[in-house]
Parts: C-alpha cells; structure tokens; sequence
C-alpha cells in the first residue's frame, strides 16, 4: 500500500489548468483498481492518494502519468506501508508483515 503525496510548486492558477486532465487521470486509476481515496490537503498545496498497488515500480509508473507531473505543477512524494490493520470495509486490502 502506498500513501501519494502531492506538494504544488506552481501558483494554484497552473494547478487549475491541468485539474481537469488528473481529475481524469484520477477516474482511470479508481477504475483500475489502483485507488482507494484521494483528496486535497487544508489548506490547499497539495494533495494525498492512498494506492493499492504492487509494488513501488508501479506507484512511479502511475506518478509519471499524472497530468500534474506532466505539467510541472508538484512534486510527488511515495511513502510504502503495510496496512496490518483496516477499517471492515477495507479488509480486503488488509496485509501481513513480510517475514
């Protein structure tokens, strides 16, 4: 599991302009299976993206395709954890700690 940390480094004006291509690029990922919660930070500089997916190969792979990125407006941080315990509506993303 994969906590996606956004930090805007452009004015939220070039944020806004490429809003509609990562709410897109957003939509493309949930369908797949690869999100499970997305929002922005308060105040607002950036956002957070909790993703389920293989492997940190993967979570990059994803960043790289984020309009955001694309346009140069943040910068990505990708923090790797073990999700040991969940809500019950998460429990099938549940893991257990490597040996």
């Amino acid at each position: 599991m994969f906590v996606l940390e956004l930090t805007y480094t452009a004015p939220l004006e070039r944020v806004d302009a490429a809003l509609p291509g990562h709410v897109e690029w957003l939509e493309r990922n949930y369908a797949a299976g690869h999100f499970l919660a997305a929002g922005r930070k308060v105040p607002r500089d950036g956002g957070l993206i909790i993703a389920s997916v293989a492997d940190r190969a993967a979570a990059e792979a994803i960043v790289a395709e984020d309009p955001f990125a694309l346009a140069g407006v943040c910068d990505y941080r990708i923090t790797e954890f073990v999700a040991t315990t969940t809500a019950p509506a998460l429990e099938a993303y549940k893991e257990q700690l490597p040996s």
